[in-house]
Order: structure tokens, then sequence, then C-alpha cells
């Protein structure tokens, strides 16, 4: 796990409603989303940021991969954007951002967006826009054994080559019993309050990722699809079968033929993001 500095409390010319320090949006669920630095500790498997996250607001987001953000001293920097998405209710202009400093003064643009704060029906929380970063937790989660269903499996190796040119994000392995193949896709699209849905646009390779997790299946192996929600607020879990009815035929197909689908959502701090608990996947 790695270690994180002390966060700042930061002066904005326009309060928000989380800097008041922690807000429970959920009483029954006991789900708490913070903006200070206390540490989430709440299963022991939270990915923490390596350095203290900056705050900004954003200007506009373009190019998919870019976006032009002002920092609290006024200046405008181009940042990286680690998500290919449509990212709904996320990129709107003059939305709270949080990002990270690569520490790489050879990079183009050394600042990563991380965390934005946005309300998208249960009241303002901070929500993971990084891609990217679902792996982490789910290699987090994994050495805690966090997930019943991924739990005991005696190694675990990452990016093995499989299916059509591609690598699986996770091969579980055990003399005991089948391989497991896990893939993980990141979520934070929401329309409606509490359901958090994937795709957020087309996604074709999510597709032949299904394909690719089904055919090992009928191999023998074991084939499971995790989908982690960066949106705390999430209590359960749907498709966006009108975004990309594609991806949807493919799932069903998938889940027909043995893959095992999973759904958790992270709880969200300026200290790191962890998994934190699972949700249903419901039609929508």
């Amino acid at each position: 796990m790695r270690s994180s500095a002390s966060i700042s409390r930061t002066s904005w010319a326009a309060g928000s409603p989380l800097d008041a320090g922690h807000k429970t949006l959920d009483p029954e669920a006991k789900t708490v989303f913070r903006t200070d630095h206390a540490p989430l500790n709440m299963l022991n498997a939270a990915m923490q940021f390596s350095s203290s996250l900056i705050p900004a607001t954003l200007a506009r987001r373009y190019k998919r991969f870019l976006a032009d953000v002002v920092l609290e001293a006024g200046d405008v920097t181009t940042v990286h954007v680690a998500n290919p998405g449509a990212m709904t209710g996320l990129d709107r202009p003059l939305s709270r951002v949080w990002l990270s400093d690569s520490g790489n003064p050879l990079r183009k643009y050394p600042y990563t967006w991380e965390l934005v704060e946005a309300d998208l029906g249960s009241g303002p929380e901070l929500i993971g826009v990084n891609t990217g970063q679902p792996h982490q937790l789910v290699d987090e989660a994994l050495a805690a054994g966090l997930i019943p269903e991924l739990r005991d499996y005696q190694s675990i190796r990452r990016e093995v080559k499989y299916g059509e040119n591609s690598r699986v994000d996770f091969l579980l392995e055990d003399p005991a019993r089948p391989p497991c193949y896990l893939e993980v896709k990141n979520v934070h699209l929401m329309r409606k309050p509490r359901l958090a849905e994937f795709p957020d646009s087309v996604t074709d390779r999510g597709a032949k990722h299904l394909r690719e997790l089904a055919a090992v299946r009928a191999g023998g192996a074991r084939a499971v699809l995790l989908f982690v929600i960066q949106i705390p607020s999430a209590d359960r879990f749907a498709l966006a079968r009108d975004i990309d009815p594609a991806y949807a035929a493919a799932f069903a197909q998938a889940r027909a033929r043995g893959v095992e689908m999973l759904a958790w959502r992270c709880a969200i701090n300026l200290s790191g993001i962890e998994i934190a608990t699972p949700v249903p996947i419901v039609e929508p």
C-alpha cells in the first residue's frame, strides 16, 4: 500500500457542500464520503494516492484525453484525462476537480485528472474518473482477500496473453482448481440516482473481451467480469443497453455460457480509493 502525504484544506471562492468534512448519504448502507485526510481503512484494501491531490476548477475537456483546468493560483494548465469514455455528467465546466502530479518533468502533461465533485442525484460526492485506477484497486482487493468469489488462489498474474491478441487483466491460478480469467471494467456513468451503468459509450473492445471470456469458460476455465464502480452512492448496477446494444447482447451471451458477473462500488476520499461493497446487477 502506498503512503500519502497530508492534504491541507483548500479555500474556495465558491464553497462546496463537501467542505463540511464528511457526509453520510445512505445511513442504511453506512457509506461515508469524506473530503478530509482521514484514512479509509474500512476493509484494509485501500489504494492511497502517492502524494497530495491538487485542487482545480475544470474549464473544458477536449480531444477525449485532455482538459484545461484553473489552479488555485489562477494559472490555466492542460492535464491528462485517463478516460476514453463520454464522462456523462462529470465534465461540466466549473466543476471542482482534483489532480495527481506524476512528478515527471519530462511528461508533456505532468498532471492527471483523478476526481471530480458531482451531484448525480444523491447529493455532492467525489467520483473517480481515472479508468486506470480500478486495476490497482482490484490488485489490492485480491491481495487482501476482499472479494469472496476470488479468494484462495495460490498465484495472481497480471496482463497474461489470451484470446484474440489480448491480455487478461488478472489470471488467478491454483493447483486444486481450474484457472480463473478476470477482466475488470471501470464504471462512472449514472443517469438515475444510485443506478450505475456501463458502458457510457460504444465499446467494441468490451464486446471482444466478453467473447474471449466466454471462449475460455467453454474450455473449462473460470471466467469473471468485475465492474468497479467509482461512484460511492451507487447501490445497484445495470447495462446501458440504449448506449451500446451490441455490448448488451454480448453480455447476455457470455453470461448464458457461464461467465460470472460481479459489481462492486468504491469508497472515495482525497487520500485514496478502495473497493468497498458489492452491489446487485439488475435490469435497468
